[in-house]
């Protein structure tokens, strides 16, 4: 049987995940609480007092700063306050919409950023949706199946956290997942429809245990698999909880 194997969100954007035990979709909306804040930098072309959707360059992301994959998170989401943690920053507590907080956000990411490359400057949030890499409220799926052809192109191990997804897909055949694209899948209460696939960055060369680059994935998967591409991109078109477990129906 197809699937659900894990649900993850990552409530700032390039800045930790979070293993979750169930989500409640909603139509035309991203995964609840994933990327709900972001990173501005100091080259953004983000104005902070009127931020709107922009790409991942302009916001701190491990294209650059592969440290920054190493984070882990846990969000209370009542207080809107979430906790991070990393082996060389350590442990942050913070409201990101807290003014004061923000900058002590700012302060701990500073660590982690070398001189050369672009400063914290500014945390922004969106209404309404998270700040995914799509202009469209998207909801990432990737296959276990498939993240294990990528481990053995590799000769390691690769972690499912290094790629940043909200919901993994287990007893799918080795990419599965690239016939699914144009067709709508069933995930527990919810329908999605399966639009593209994501083009990877250089952020999942970062192994997200130490934040050390430790592989090309990029020229991995296109010699070993055709294009720099993992996992799929769709829209949640009816709304409905999902948990790990659900059974992933591709629809006629």
């Amino acid at each position: 049987m197809v699937a659900v194997a894990a649900l993850w969100r990552h409530p700032i954007k390039a800045h930790g995940r979070e293993r979750v035990a169930m989500a409640r979709l909603v139509a035309g909306r991203t995964f609840p609480w994933d990327r709900i804040w972001a990173v501005r930098h100091d080259r953004s072309r983000i104005d902070p007092a009127a931020p709107v959707w922009g790409p991942k360059a302009d916001f701190l992301n491990g294209m650059k700063l592969p440290a920054l994959a190493a984070i882990t998170a846990r969000l209370d989401e009542a207080r809107a306050e979430v906790v991070l943690d990393h082996p060389q920053a350590g442990t942050l507590r913070v409201r990101p919409d807290d003014r004061d907080d923000a900058r002590r956000l700012l302060d701990w990411l500073a660590v982690l950023c070398p001189a050369d490359q672009p400063q914290p400057d500014a945390v922004v949030r969106l209404e309404g949706r998270g700040m995914t890499d799509t202009d469209w409220p998207s909801v990432s799926l990737l296959n276990l199946a498939s993240n294990a052809a990528v481990g053995r192109a590799a000769g390691q191990e690769i972690a499912p956290e290094r790629w940043r997804g909200n919901i993994w897909i287990e007893g799918a055949g080795e990419w599965a997942e690239r016939d699914w694209i144009g067709r709508s899948l069933r995930i527990g209460g919810a329908v999605l429809a399966v639009r593209q696939p994501i083009k990877r960055c250089r952020l999942t060369e970062a192994n997200p245990a130490t934040g050390q680059r430790d592989i090309d994935m990029l020229k991995l998967l296109g010699d070993a698999f055709g294009a720099p591409h993992f996992g799929i991109y769709a829209e949640v078109v009816q709304g409905g909880d999902i948990r790990p477990g659900d059974a992933i129906e591709v629809l006629p």
